[in-house]
């Protein structure tokens, strides 16, 4: 079981910066991919970025050159640097993470995904 906590929304004006945090923990053996989803009021979830664990990102297109992921693997840590803010942002950011986790007395070694609680994120006008 890996839990993830995500930190860091909040209430910004239109133009301001946020940067989300997710912190990933309990029997990890490795993480492939992290990642941060969003999801608006009657919208679907929808992908914002991605990154592996050897740093290659991934990014929805209309975010590109706004938002920045990197992750400290140390810390089984993803974060979101997002700039030049717009009220179209707001939404619920969820984080994502895939891997192996190692349990058990014998350690064995299953696959996982999983989501976080999601922390709002109000950008106002």
């Amino acid at each position: 079981q890996v839990q993830l906590v995500e930190s860091g929304g909040g209430l910004v004006q239109a133009g301001g910066s946020l940067r989300l945090s997710c912190a990933a923990s309990g029997s990890i053996f490795s993480i492939n991919t992290m990642g941060w989803y969003r999801q608006a009021p009657e919208k679907q979830r929808e992908l914002v970025a991605t990154i592996t664990s050897d740093g290659s990102t991934n990014y929805a297109d209309s975010l590109k050159g706004r938002f920045t992921i990197s992750r400290d693997n140390a810390k089984n840590t993803v974060y979101l640097q997002m700039n030049s803010l717009k009220p179209e942002d707001t939404a619920v950011y969820y984080c994502n993470a895939d891997g192996v986790i190692s349990s058990g007395p014998y350690y064995i070694r299953r696959a996982f995904a999983s989501w976080g609680q999601g922390t709002q994120v109000t950008v106002s006008s």
